[in-house]
């Protein structure tokens, strides 16, 4: 178990002309630790890993089902977060979770637990920016990055005021609706990207509707990087952690052809 600095990781690779890959994977799923062991390996970046919520807001089918089952086989935040500490792969772990689970844990415990268990980053969804002080600050003093959201909605005077807010990186949401695996790439996803470019200097990254390698290209010529999750947990349902390590090969192997 290693706690990384997220951001600091994120910007020393955009620094290098590296565009950036964080798969995300449904923590409590099967043997979901060496599937986030293959996807480091295969050259992501950092990972991102979900805990599973009975009522999800932003998950998609895909990631709706592998969270039932994760939670039919007994999976908890605590159990995912025991078996993260567990993990050493070189790159930040952030965790995906609703604010419920916050919630019922307490702001300064559930922060404290994800330091302990190695874990730098958290996205939460359904947490808007105006109501996002008292866990924010609990995070901060942990050395928790808060990554923040955007969709293509959001009105260009609230910009400035999410990107102020995140830490780790700009999470810029591709496309209204839920995850899921989508062809082509929305327009709305490159046009967000833009916008946010252009009144931060962190990280951007695009998420949300990336769904190959084709498309991971296509937003990184103006996004610093993406996320991807249906796409990687359907192959990871599908065939296990060694699927993952090739489809994360492939998308990186394609990344890094792409010039900032």
């Amino acid at each position: 178990m290693t706690h990384l600095d997220l951001e600091g990781s994120l910007r020393a690779a955009r620094s290098a002309g590296r565009k950036l890959l964080v798969p995300y994977l449904t923590g409590g799923l099967g043997d979901w630790t060496r599937a986030v062991e293959a996807a480091a390996a295969a050259g992501a970046d950092a990972v991102e890993i979900g805990i599973p919520f009975s009522d999800p807001a932003m998950d998609g089918p895909v990631i709706q089902e592998s969270s039932q089952r994760a939670l039919d086989a007994g999976a908890t935040p605590v159990s995912i977060l025991d078996e993260a500490s567990r993990l050493d792969v070189g790159v930040p772990l952030v965790v995906m979770c609703y604010f419920n689970t916050i919630h019922h844990a307490g702001l300064e415990r559930f922060a404290a637990s994800l330091v302990r268990s190695g874990v730098s980053g958290a996205i939460v969804p359904d947490l808007p920016l105006e109501e996002s002080g008292p866990w924010a600050a609990a995070a901060d003093a942990a050395g928790v990055a808060t990554v923040m959201l955007a969709s293509p909605i959001t009105p260009d005077e609230r910009l400035p005021r999410i990107c102020d807010r995140a830490r780790g990186f700009v999470y810029s949401v591709g496309v209204l609706g839920v995850t899921g695996e989508r062809a082509p790439l929305a327009a709305t996803a490159t046009v967000l990207a833009q916008r946010l470019k252009g009144v931060t200097d962190r990280p951007v990254l695009i998420g949300v509707g990336v769904s190959n390698a084709e498309q991971a290209v296509e937003a990184s010529r103006v996004a610093d990087g993406v996320v991807m999750g249906a796409s990687v947990v359907r192959r990871f349902m599908e065939g296990g952690p060694a699927l993952v390590g090739e489809f994360v090969a492939d998308v990186r192997a394609a990344l890094d052809s792409v010039t900032s």
